[in-house]
């Protein structure tokens, strides 16, 4: 398959023409409109400094269906204990920084470029992404940031600095979007972590399928912190 080389042209190819690593195309830019279209087609954003912006469409993909979420025993307890402090939208900034400073086992570097990351503190300013905070008194400990648009939401990065924050966070964050109606959790490629809260592969048709119709509720756009109402 041919990797498609993008320009100023608001468009993408079709998903099943990436390659079998799920490249899809280079090139193009980051700015509001272009990665909206690239969510809402089942594509995204993945690459390194000092590489062009590389886009994909793996097949499979990893997705989670909220009402399959798996919370074990000690998860429940932590929970239940609320041993952290769920947060929306409060610090997105110092989220997705952690996000890019955390070391990852078996990688020398970040895929959460400079570039990367102004571009989606614009989403989150015009309320397209959202940061999910664990807190532990005053002290930011793990969370998560991604994309919400109609009943999909698209998990990007997490980081915990304690035990279980970042779990913490995302079973809350599955918890209350099942609450407000959506329907699938795009974890994009296989983690075992995601795997072992219920997380699955699924053909990148059925994806397309799904996520096509997801798109058909309204999203909810602004900030989340008035919209998911906490109860800690």
């Amino acid at each position: 398959m041919p990797i498609f080389a993008l320009d100023d042209q608001l468009a993408f190819p079709p998903v099943h023409l990436a390659d079998p690593e799920g490249i899809l195309a280079v090139g193009g830019d980051l700015r509001p409109e272009r990665l909206i279209l690239a969510y809402q087609s089942g594509i995204f954003p993945w690459y390194s400094d000092g590489q062009p912006i590389i886009w994909w469409s793996p097949d499979p993909r990893f997705i989670l269906e909220p009402h399959e979420v798996k919370v074990s025993k000690s998860m429940r307890k932590v929970l239940r204990d609320r041993q952290f402090r769920i947060t929306y939208d409060q610090a997105f900034e110092d989220v997705i920084q952690a996000c890019k400073q955390i070391p990852r086992m078996g990688q020398s570097g970040t895929w959460i470029t400079d570039e990367m990351q102004q571009a989606y503190i614009h989403l989150h300013k015009l309320g397209y992404a959202h940061s999910v905070e664990a807190w532990q008194e005053d002290q930011l400990v793990g969370g998560l940031y991604g994309i919400s648009l109609g009943s999909c939401f698209f998990g990007e990065s997490m980081f915990a600095k304690v035990s279980n924050a970042s779990k913490a966070a995302f079973l809350t964050l599955v918890h209350d979007l099942t609450n407000h109606g959506f329907t699938m959790i795009d974890c994009q490629v296989h983690t075992a972590h995601l795997e072992s809260l219920g997380a699955k592969e699924v053909y990148r048709e059925w994806f397309v399928t799904r996520l096509h119709e997801g798109l058909q509720a309204p999203s909810m756009i602004g900030n989340w912190e008035s919209l998911i109402p906490q109860k800690n």
